[in-house]
């Protein structure tokens, strides 16, 4: 009735994909018109509070034990850094707050401090998120009673690409961890990486996992793998930059009312590439100079963005109404410091 699916075959986001480039943008914009006002771009941020040392073997991934990539290892920060960085983030303009850490899954001590974390952000009137691995269903509970808002867990690619890319993890790990925080009661970000040599096919299959839940991810975050040296991805070949565009416009038009993240990989796109991801029905970006590990455009280069394109920063939940199709009164956090980034990294 609403036009919301979980009911999309294969064959059909194939079809999506196949068509011609400018239909598809012109049908995903149009979509993204219908749920959302087109100029308003949601901006979150990111703070890695454990970093290094992963036993995964994710092969994009600079942060795993198994790839010599010259990172330096961290041990999981103090509560006061925390709180510190997040007040920063708050008086910059954020309305989110994510917190990183690069787990397989957290034992249930290493889980009492990020609850503590989350609990002190929360304090501060910010949004929360974590990403940090696989999550057991008590685990997933006892986040959602300390007041998380969302939490990451990315499928990556499509089932049959999974293996290639991942050996120390199922696709099906990461479809539990995403049932248990559902059931959980809260709200999930989960999306994937394109360019690490898959096929388009592979691509659909990926949205196509997502859009098949039965509840689309509240965000879902498009990242365009950042080639790291050490790490076996560090040679892929470069993606075409409209089949990125063609992707995210399918994530739009499968999942209506998502928010579709225009996340890694930006800081090795042109302004025009991003108005394009934009035009496609992208509505959130990850704002600040690094990503956990990776670099991203400054603070300067997405104000001049905003300003070139017409874009204005989404306003907090619960702080104005939405705007109404077409229109642009939402939100000025963006205007004066605050697009900052939801983690999406495990």
């Amino acid at each position: 009735m609403d036009g919301i699916r979980q009911d999309w075959s294969r064959a059909e986001v194939l079809e999506l994909f196949e068509l011609p480039f400018l239909e598809l943008v012109y049908r995903a914009a149009a979509k993204h018109r219908e749920h959302f006002d087109p100029r308003a771009v949601q901006v979150s941020t990111l703070l890695s509070i454990k970093t290094g040392a992963c036993p995964e073997d994710c092969g994009y991934c600079p942060q795993s034990a198994h790839f010599k990539t010259g990172l330096g290892v961290e041990r999981l920060l103090p509560l006061a850094q925390v709180r510190e960085k997040a007040a920063q983030a708050k008086a910059a303009g954020a309305t989110r707050f994510c917190m990183g850490a690069a787990w397989r899954s957290p034992r249930d001590k290493d889980l009492d401090q990020v609850i503590e974390m989350v609990e002190a952000v929360r304090e501060l009137g910010l949004e929360t998120c974590v990403t940090a691995g696989m999550l057991r269903e008590d685990q997933a509970r006892r986040l959602k009673d300390a007041g998380l808002d969302f939490y990451n867990h990315n499928l990556d690619t499509s089932p049959e690409y999974y293996g290639e890319i991942i050996t120390t993890r199922r696709f099906e790990d990461r479809l539990e961890t995403l049932g248990a925080v559902r059931e959980a009661g809260m709200k999930v970000c989960s999306g994937g990486i394109v360019g690490m040599n898959e096929a388009r096919s592979d691509r659909a299959g990926l949205l196509h996992s997502l859009a098949t839940l039965p509840t689309h991810p509240e965000s879902v975050p498009i990242n365009l793998l950042v080639r790291v040296a050490g790490t076996p991805l560090a040679n892929a070949a470069p993606l075409d930059p409209l089949e990125f565009v063609r992707t995210i416009a399918v994530a739009r038009l499968l999942m209506p009312r998502s928010h579709v993240r225009l996340s890694a990989g930006r800081e090795g796109m042109s302004e025009e590439l991003q108005g394009l991801c934009f035009l496609a029905g992208a509505n959130s970006i990850f704002y600040g100079e690094k990503l956990l590990t990776t670099g991203n455009p400054d603070v300067e280069a997405d104000r001049r963005l905003f300003a070139r394109l017409g874009l204005t920063g989404m306003a907090a939940p619960g702080t104005e109404e939405p705007a109404p199709s077409g229109h642009s009164n939402v939100g000025h956090v963006a205007r004066e410091a605050g697009y900052l980034t939801e983690a999406c990294v495990k």
